[in-house]
């Protein structure tokens, strides 16, 4: 039976991806040294929610994204997917079409068209036949204004094209669950206030649970219900804060009092960990 697009989006997997994080420790030992990346950290996301993690550079964000992937392992503690564990000392399931992630410095094959990179998972994993992952990839890139370039290569369109297809890519995968790793972070203030505006779009349109590494704390209060700040390495949770802005959102709420008031109450809190982490010399790492 032929998928609709909507279903691609979001509709499949409503109810699910509940995250939940449990006294999660992770030791890297590089060259015999000894190096806790994070420390009993636990936390939890609901299915179908949009969070934002905050923190200093090198303090394990990524580690704990990577851990959540499947990408790496933990060294205690354990990680949950809608009550099943994905993640702890003895156990580890390998990364899969579940929980998808979009990278910083961007994954696109270039010598694969834009066409052949989006519809590259649901064909290689024989969930879908090569029409129809052409046919919704073709009304997925005309739901977000790039319908044209799919006979284009990831060298023949700008950076924030590249970025919004691969996003698209991850989404005709159906994921349990979407993981962002800074992916806006070389792109200007323009183009990522156009991504900001796209991102948000596909998510009011079919909300999954979606986790967001990022710098910015504008852009983290901006697109999320839950802002989590991280401490310096080893990263442990600081300050867990629920947003409490109406969705769908435009830029003209950034300007609004209870968006400044949510960014002064936490703009303190993430000062006081990027001096913690300037003071001890912290390195950009996993």
């Amino acid at each position: 039976m032929a998928h609709k697009p909507a279903n691609v989006t979001g509709e499949a997997n409503l109810g699910r991806g509940n995250i939940s994080i449990e006294r999660v420790s992770k030791i890297y030992e590089p060259f015999g040294a000894r190096v806790s990346a994070v420390d009993n950290c636990s936390l939890s996301i609901d299915a179908g929610q949009f969070v934002a993690i905050v923190g200093p550079s090198g303090c394990g964000k990524t580690t704990l994204l990577n851990a959540i992937a499947g990408f790496d392992t933990i060294t205690s503690g354990a990680i949950l997917l809608d009550g099943e564990v994905i993640s702890a000392q003895r156990k580890q399931i390998r990364p899969g079409p579940d929980r998808v992630v979009v990278f910083q410095n961007g994954a696109l094959f270039p010598w694969k068209t834009m066409m052949a990179n989006i519809v590259y998972g649901p064909i290689k994993q024989k969930k879908m036949a090569r029409r129809e992952a052409e046919k919704i990839a073709i009304a997925l890139l005309k739901k977000v204004g790039l319908e044209g370039i799919q006979d284009k290569y990831p060298g023949e369109v700008s950076s924030g094209m590249q970025r919004r297809v691969e996003i698209l890519r991850a989404l005709i995968n159906q994921p349990t669950v979407m993981l962002l790793d800074e992916p806006f972070r070389a792109l200007d203030a323009v183009a990522k206030s156009v991504m900001h505006r796209f991102l948000l779009d596909l998510f009011d349109d079919s909300p999954r649970t979606t986790i967001f590494i990022t710098h910015d704390l504008e852009e983290a209060i901006f697109l999320a219900d839950k802002v989590i700040v991280m401490t310096t390495r080893p990263a442990r949770v600081k300050v867990v804060h629920e947003i409490e802005l109406p969705r769908p959102r435009t830029r003209a709420i950034i300007g609004s009092e209870h968006f400044m008031r949510t960014k002064r109450s936490l703009l303190d809190v993430v000062h006081e960990e990027a001096l913690k982490a300037f003071q001890s010399g912290e390195r950009e790492m996993a």
